[in-house]
């Protein structure tokens, strides 16, 4: 196993001389091996290893003893050693996520922490049979290219040393360096689907091919490939179709669809979203019909006026702020001043409004049903819904703008400017600024 682990990190240049190294440290096989691995290498590559244990608390009494089993086994090595105790069930609970999904974000965010600490890569003991039952999971849920890539042998600071290893391979090294590890029980059983495929179809896929882990390898290394050349093709298309605003909608309807598919993952990306087949089916339908399509909470593709984009509708928890005719407050990273004196700074946007027309009970908030607008421009009264229409302001902006109001009656609108009778000019008297930055 020992040549193996070194070609890999070699063939995917994962570790240099004189590297730190935090090591995901569950106590298991895999981990024990890359363990014990990476400090049979310290002295010769110059190694500074860390290894971070994360006790999930959903396991009670085994939990524990395999935390001491951890922390032992570091001490035996002088490795070290961290330990994050986490109740992962009361945080899934509170996020409304599964326990796989929380268990994972808690551990990487841990290791990151340390990483960060220590200047340090991250080494997780992923292995081939890892990989396997990855690609087959993603296979099950309709994925595309991104889904048969499997698990990266190397993504940003993160390596994976093991990932051409198998698990039998694994336990081979084990038994002949003599080493102990700990068996999570929750393995042993089909409550999580990823033991199904574990227990279930890759001995039957052995059957039929004993290779079938190095074969979903191969996969993966090519689906990489072809994933990469999309990438830069869906880049490439991106900066050709961006328009103010978003993207045209008529360059996008020619772009094929692996291309077209890949260019809205990678705007999906930028919210943390993995849009599937249905979801890109329906968004690209936008380009011809209009419309939105919800990707996730508060999350919409938008195509109007022929631009596309992706964007939050942001929906802002109600304010309710009495207007004075000198303050300064901040609302979601924008700051607003209301001054008897200009306040220009580079992005802000000045408003003068006419003092006298602002009566004491005017609030700032955001806007509500039956909301009316004189316009300054022949003063005709419009609700602030038509105007925004007209105004062609994007849907998932108009909830994020502050408005001037008292009561239905709004005196100024962020972005937009004062009504018709609050409007001052330049050169009048009694003026008050509305300055956002």
């Amino acid at each position: 196993m020992e040549n193996k682990v070194l070609d890999t990190i070699k063939k995917y240049n994962m570790l240099s001389y004189g590297d730190s190294i935090v090591i995901g440290f569950s106590g298991g096989a895999d981990s024990c091996a890359l363990l014990h691995f990476l400090v049979s290498q310290r002295e010769k590559m110059g190694l500074r290893l860390i290894a971070c244990h994360v006790n999930h608390c959903l396991r009670g009494d085994e939990a524990y003893k395999d935390e001491n089993f951890t922390r032992l086994m570091c001490e035996k090595y002088d490795v070290m050693y961290f330990c994050l105790r986490k109740d992962v069930a009361s945080e899934a609970i509170k996020l409304r996520q599964g326990t796989e999904l929380v268990g994972r974000n808690i551990r990487y965010s841990f290791f990151e922490e340390i990483a960060d600490k220590y200047a340090a890569k991250i080494a997780t003991a992923h292995t081939a049979s890892d990989n396997a039952e990855t690609i087959l999971f993603n296979l099950t849920r309709g994925t595309g290219v991104k889904g048969l890539c499997g698990i990266p042998p190397v993504r940003d600071r993160i390596v994976r040393p093991l990932i051409e290893v198998t698990r039998s391979e694994i336990e081979a090294y084990c038994c002949d360096k003599c080493l102990e590890y700990v068996t999570d029980s929750t393995n042993l059983t089909d409550e999580y689907t990823r033991n199904r495929f574990r227990h279930n179809v890759i001995p039957e896929l052995k059957a039929v091919n004993p290779s079938v882990e190095q074969a979903l390898l191969r996969l993966s290394d090519t689906m990489r490939e072809q994933s990469s050349l999309l990438s830069s093709l869906a880049g490439k298309a991106m900066s050709g179709c961006a328009v103010s605003g978003g993207y045209d909608a008529e360059k996008l309807k020619e772009l094929d669809p692996p291309v077209f598919s890949e260019l809205i993952s990678m705007l999906c990306s930028e919210f943390d979203v993995v849009p599937d087949n249905k979801q890109i089916k329906l968004i690209r339908g936008l380009l011809f019909n209009g419309g939105a399509v919800e990707i996730r909470k508060d999350i919409f593709a938008v195509c109007r006026q022929g631009v596309f984009r992706i964007s939050l509708v942001y929906s802002p928890a109600q304010v309710n702020i009495p207007f004075s005719h000198n303050m300064t407050f901040e609302l979601n990273g924008r700051r607003y001043r209301v001054s008897e004196e200009p306040v220009t700074s580079v992005g802000s946007t000045c408003h003068f409004l006419s003092a006298g027309k602002i009566p004491p009970s005017a609030e700032f908030r955001y806007r509500k049903s039956g909301d009316v607008f004189v316009t300054p421009q022949g003063k005709r009264t419009k609700t602030v819904k038509k105007l925004f229409n007209e105004l062609k302001i994007p849907s998932e902006r108009r909830n994020s703008l502050l408005l001037l109001a008292d009561g239905s009656d709004i005196l100024w609108i962020e972005g937009v400017g004062p009504c018709a009778d609050c409007t001052a000019e330049k050169t009048s008297d009694n003026i008050l600024h509305i300055t956002v930055d």
